[in-house]
């Protein structure tokens, strides 16, 4: 329970672990002098009662910050197929490297698992810092990690990612964008693949999607929520286009996703973009390389990995504290987009 002011100090987080202010001070500093377990006392207090030490980040500044932590739930073998993520770690990696700083990257299976590991590393000194993804409506990471001081940049809306600073892209914008172009081409069937329901971005892409198409008064629009991986986004299209409204273009929410229903198109003898259309997001190399061309929803992946970096040392220095807009991703027409046939 919270103090009646509803304002909570360092003091309150000493009296509700039964020790001294010095003792809080120290554990979030890890200095020494505190037990582990009172150490672990102390951090249950203060997400009890939702409260952090403002001033870590700051105290950072004049430290030098080595290593810059960075984990993702996602199983290995889909992360090594996913150009989103190799572009976005490649232009984090441009900024530390010009630094002399290196990142730590760890794959997890859920993000119970993500918040002990990011406990750990920063408990340990491993870390000067960590930046966090894929987040989700009211995503556990942000009390958790919040209330043990870590300085941290979100990338994700600023309405996901509670008082972490975050760099973002306007998705819903985007998909706006997308779905009017569709529309314009003269599709008044448009399906969208998109990702697992519980990452924030899918649940603001779909609101988007569903929003812009009862605008455009486009009836027969469908959404099929899926994983990021090609054999999901196959068996979505697949499923797309066995009904009998089958639809006349489908807007993916990744390039592995894209390409594989391209696949799934030549499989059951359907010509792109004469029978159906086919719109990506992020593109990527493998968008260029397809046949036809993909048309996609592009941004500077790597200079958007850049800017979260640069933000993160900003955040650590004390120089920066609130939300980044990045550019939104704009349309790139090419050749797996045209008006539907008759």
């Amino acid at each position: 329970m919270k103090p009646p002011s509803g304002r909570v100090t360092i003091n309150d987080v000493a009296s509700r672990a039964g020790v001294s202010k010095g003792a809080v001070s120290m554990a979030f500093n890890n200095r020494p002098g505190v037990s582990q377990p009172t150490r672990e006392r102390i951090f249950e207090a203060a997400r009890e009662l939702g409260w952090a030490p403002h001033q870590t980040a700051r105290s950072l500044s004049n430290q030098r910050i080595d290593i810059v932590g960075l984990a993702i739930c996602r199983p290995a073998r889909l992360l090594g197929l996913e150009p989103f993520y190799m572009e976005f770690i490649s232009g984090i990696e441009s900024v530390l490297a010009d630094r002399s700083c290196s990142l730590l990257l760890r794959l997890v299976r859920d993000l119970d698992e993500e918040i002990a590991l990011y406990e750990k590393w920063w408990r340990s000194k491993t870390i000067g810092g960590a930046i966090l993804v894929d987040f989700h409506r009211n995503d556990p990471r942000v009390p958790a990690l919040q209330a043990i001081g870590l300085p941290a940049v979100a990338v994700g809306h600023p309405s996901l990612t509670g008082s972490f600073p975050s760099v973002w892209t306007d998705d819903a914008t985007a998909v706006a964008e997308a779905v009017r172009y569709l529309a314009a081409l003269g599709h008044r069937r448009i399906a969208r693949v998109g990702g697992p329901v519980g990452l924030g971005h899918s649940v603001i892409r779909a609101a988007a999607f569903e929003s812009t198409a009862r605008d455009l008064g486009l009836e027969q629009h469908r959404q099929v929520a899926t994983g990021f991986a090609g054999e999901e986004g196959a068996r979505a299209t697949r499923g797309l286009l066995l009904s009998p409204d089958r639809p006349t273009a489908v807007l993916y929410d990744n390039d592995i996703m894209a390409v594989a229903g391209a696949g799934v198109a030549a499989e059951m003898g359907l010509v792109v973009p004469d029978d159906l259309s086919l719109l990506a997001w992020d593109d990527s190399q493998l968008c260029r390389l397809t046949h036809p061309t993909l048309s996609a929803m592009s941004h500077d992946v790597h200079h958007f990995g850049a800017e979260v970096a640069r933000t993160l040392f900003g955040v650590i220095g004390g120089s920066h504290s609130g939300s980044l807009q990045a550019p939104t991703p704009s349309l790139t027409p090419r050749g797996s987009t045209g008006p539907p046939r008759g």
